[in-house]
């Protein structure tokens, strides 16, 4: 059984089917408008880079191709463990198995700060917060980016599957704590037919998932997100 870090919020998607969620890496923003959006407004060239839920690292080699230093925090052991198996040959990246909440890192030690698609959904994540404020140095910043639920099938579909998840309150809770925000009209763009089917039945429950698949002609899936980001 996995080691799971003290305090983390399941991820099921990636957690249950990590093989999945590596085909939905691939397919999401194939033009790379997120990375795009944050470096314009917070540049990591030759800077640390944190990145927080990295799952299986993904996004880790990419970040280390221009940052000075990378570091990936995952609360799933096994998920670490496959992150540091994919970065053993990049010397300047290291994998924590910790929580966003209690980050194994000095104070102001970090440049940029972001998380993809985790842990942040808004009420909740005030200890999260807590620790972005203590480990990103003044002149940093931090980003967040996650799927605007009020826009487009899928978050339609998100809604559907997540009938708790309260978009008012998710936006007053950033307002709250001083994040702005952008919409990122993101998509994803599979190879396979299979794969995008797979990827929706990771994502939704299985009845909005087989709806999805209906609606869904090809082998796109538009993808709005919302970016939001904090400067220190």
């Amino acid at each position: 059984m996995a080691r799971i870090a003290n305090g983390a919020i399941p991820s099921p998607n990636i957690w249950n089917a990590p093989q999945i969620y590596e085909l939905e890496n691939r397919a999401v923003d194939p033009e790379g408008a997120a990375d795009a959006a944050m470096r314009e407004l917070r540049p990591w060239d030759a800077a640390t880079v944190l990145d927080i839920g990295c799952g299986t690292g993904y996004h880790l080699p990419v970040l280390a191709a221009s940052a000075s230093r990378v570091i990936g925090v995952e609360p799933h052991g096994d998920l670490a463990a496959l992150a540091r198996r994919r970065c053993a040959g990049l010397p300047n990246v290291t994998v924590h198995a910790a929580t966003a909440q209690d980050l194994p890192l000095p104070d102001a030690s970090v440049d940029v700060a972001m998380a993809r698609w985790a842990y942040f959904f808004g009420p909740g994540c005030e200890p999260g917060l807590r620790e972005l404020s203590r480990v990103v140095r003044r002149g940093g910043a931090a980003f967040v980016l996650d799927l605007d639920a009020t826009r487009g099938s899928f978050g339609r579909w998100f809604s559907h599957t997540v009938p708790t998840y309260s978009p008012r309150d998710v936006e007053a809770f950033w307002d709250r704590h001083g994040w702005q925000r952008r919409p990122l009209d993101l998509r994803m763009a599979f190879e396979r037919r299979a794969d995008l089917e797979a990827v929706l039945r990771i994502e939704f429950a299985p009845g909005v998932a087989e709806q999805a698949i209906a609606e869904i002609p090809g082998l796109e899936i538009a993808y709005p997100n919302v970016l939001r980001w904090r400067h220190f």
